[in-house]
């Protein structure tokens, strides 16, 4: 993807999106973008990942996202010292945009605690591999006319909901820890190999 100014400067919504979090602070980085200021990132054809900050300390919560549809990777601290990093839920927002058409949401930053207890729980790092996140209504109402596993209201619109899975850990095993956390939605799909996580209330179904 060739990223313009104005998808750069898109990103300054993400961040007016997610304002009203308190706590925010700090850097964030993408894997394959450098940073620019301490505000937005943008691609440098990198190889390695970059990280944020200096490491997670006490209390920190670093988490690792690879959205599988566009290639881009992203390791980044999201919560120190008892707040939410602002610029890394802004890079987290860009990594989990919609990728058909490229419309950002701000992401429910419990979302991305729900994901590392779970992984903690699991007892391995929390690095997921990301096949949904944010859903613009355009194409939510596309998904949901092909397939009746595809809600009307899907919390995927509301940047509350993603569908993952961990390399190496069987989805199965994946939605049964999550279960034993008896928050948020837990969504099996056997056959497309995935686990949906979301925020709303705990409930549990297989699709």
């Amino acid at each position: 993807m060739i990223w313009t100014r104005r998808r750069l400067l898109g990103l300054g919504g993400a961040l007016a999106g997610m304002a009203a979090v308190p706590g925010w602070a700090g850097e964030s980085y993408v894997r394959g973008m450098k940073r620019i200021d301490n505000s937005g990132v943008r691609p440098a054809g990198a190889r390695e990942p970059v990280r944020t900050g200096t490491g997670t300390g006490a209390g920190g919560k670093l988490i690792s996202l690879r959205n599988l549809h566009t290639g881009e990777e992203l390791e980044t601290e999201f919560f120190r010292g008892g707040g939410y990093i602002g610029d890394s839920l802004a890079a987290i927002a860009v990594l989990l945009r919609d990728f058909r058409n490229g419309e950002q949401h701000a992401i429910d930053p419990k979302l991305m605690d729900y994901l590392f207890d779970v992984a903690q729980h699991l007892g391995v790092d929390p690095v997921f591999s990301v096949i949904s996140g944010y859903r613009s209504p355009q194409t939510n109402a596309l998904l949901h006319e092909r397939s009746s596993g595809v809600a009307r209201h899907s919390m995927h619109l509301e940047g509350r909901a993603i569908d993952v899975r961990i390399g190496g850990v069987d989805c199965a095993r994946l939605a049964g820890r999550a279960l034993d956390l008896t928050r948020g939605g837990v969504g099996y799909y056997r056959a497309s190999d995935f686990v949906h996580l979301d925020t709303g209330a705990f409930r549990t179904w297989k699709g």
